[in-house]
């Protein structure tokens, strides 16, 4: 059986030149026929059919048709699988030989350092291969989505074709990298979808009409032909992407407040993350109970919701920004010397035994609250919530009395939180009271 793995340009140039290099010593006589579709033809410089071996020829001429008159019969065979399936139905499939050509890495570099934004890129090709590789051996998977955020010059876009992706989104929020895009787009045969839109820019707050690169998610998915998912479906839409240095923080707070109560791309199924976020902000991220300086709600609340996992570190000097813009120096506890790509994958069994999407605000109000000082003890904070009840649930779950909040692990705040919301001495009003005048005191970090 032919396996078809990758799909094809419309002009077989990579083939072409593989062709000539077999037809240099042989004289021109014919046309051949590419394997690219029914109506292609190529001219090449001969034929095995109208220019028979010459048993006196020079050794290397007859050698080189007896390769010729090989590739030609694959390529014949090729052709019969191609019209078979268009018969079907189904997009061309890509030549063993015709790949999409990454472009000059000096150019590369030269359009990304041009970008009027404060944005890294990726521009090398070994490090476009391993992002690639680590999004797992389903790309070729026709249900699967790959919204490529900010790609620049592409060459993360290409990679991701090159290995067999079958539905590449990019996401491009600079207008000055959209067109190349586009008629990459045009060349292709569906595998890549090009949407002037910055997936970090996704549903703003407040309504009326948006112009791109802002957009709302609803319309993106829909204009995508997405539909919506259970959550216990499999990951519907994998999304890669270099987080924005400046407020990478505040995206990951909006983001996990929207999967906790299924807004924004969560409406649509568990929504696969991989992105690479700055080392401290990772460190950060997956801190554990007694590490007070970092051990806050943001990381604590992923925790509870997200399968994290450590994919690459790779170092600042890998990727490619602006010229006004430098390395950031390691400034504070935390070293800072890389970008980590970090993959976010949502638990399916996440709304379970009580937490649903509609009560989950209150566990986000909760989480913050405590953490909010991470020396008060966990009984002080519960007796607030719930009156005179705070022995009984630490007793269930076996928390002695004196545990301070910054010592608590993710699991334990949730299944806090499920025997709250159990109780019914717990009353939300005391939560929400106090919520609402520590975070227009501290704000939501």
């Amino acid at each position: 059986m032919h396996k078809i793995t990758r799909y094809t340009l419309r002009t077989p140039a990579a083939c072409s030149r593989t062709l000539s290099s077999f037809c240099l010593l042989l004289p021109a006589t014919a046309h051949f026929r590419f394997p690219f579709g029914p109506s292609e033809t190529v001219r090449a410089t001969s034929s095995t059919t109208n220019c028979p071996v010459n048993p006196e020829a020079p050794k290397t001429t007859r050698c080189c048709r007896r390769l010729m008159t090989t590739f030609t019969l694959r390529l014949q065979h090729h052709e019969r699988v191609v019209k078979t399936l268009i018969r079907r139905g189904q997009c061309r499939p890509l030549s063993l030989y015709d790949f999409l050509d990454l472009g000059e890495v000096e150019e590369n570099v030269r359009r990304a350092q041009a970008c009027k934004k404060n944005r890294y890129f990726i521009v090398d090709p070994e490090l476009a291969k391993l992002v690639t590789e680590h999004l797992g051996p389903d790309l070729q998977d026709a249900k699967t989505v790959i919204f490529d955020c900010n790609p620049g010059p592409g060459v993360l876009t290409r990679t991701l074709l090159n290995a067999g992706a079958q539905r590449v989104v990019s996401l491009e929020g600079d207008r000055s990298f959209v067109h190349e895009l586009q008629e990459l787009e045009s060349r292709l045969d569906g595998q890549l979808q090009v949407v002037h839109c910055d997936y970090f820019k996704l549903d703003p707050i407040g309504n009326g009409n948006l112009k791109p690169p802002v957009m709302f998610t609803d319309k993106l998915f829909t204009d995508l032909g997405i539909s919506e998912a259970n959550w216990t479906d499999d990951v519907p839409v994998k999304v890669v992407g270099i987080l924005p240095q400046r407020n990478e923080r505040s995206i990951l707070l909006k983001l996990v407040y929207a999967l906790f109560e299924r807004l924004s791309v969560y409406r649509y199924g568990r929504i696969e993350l991989n992105f690479f976020m700055s080392e401290k902000e990772y460190l950060k991220l997956v801190s554990r109970p007694g590490e007070m300086m970092q051990y806050r709600a943001f990381g604590v609340l992923w925790q509870m919701a997200c399968d994290i996992e450590l994919l690459h570190k790779e170092p600042w000097e890998s990727f490619v920004t602006s010229a006004r813009r430098s390395s950031p120096s390691a400034k504070g506890m935390l070293p800072n010397d890389h970008l980590c790509l970090v993959r976010l994958r949502p638990r399916a069994d996440l709304f379970s035994a009580g937490l649903t999407p509609s009560n989950a605000s209150t566990l986000l109000m909760m989480v913050k609250q405590c953490l909010a000082k991470r020396k008060v003890k966990l009984i002080d904070r519960l007796n607030l919530w719930s009156p005179d009840s705070g022995s009984k649930l630490l007793s269930e779950m076996d928390i002695p009395e004196d545990t301070p909040t910054g010592h608590v692990y993710p699991e334990e705040y949730l299944r806090l939180f499920q025997l709250m919301e159990k109780s019914q001495e717990f009353t939300q009003s005391w939560l929400y009271e106090e919520i609402l005048e520590n975070t227009q005191r501290e704000g939501w970090s």
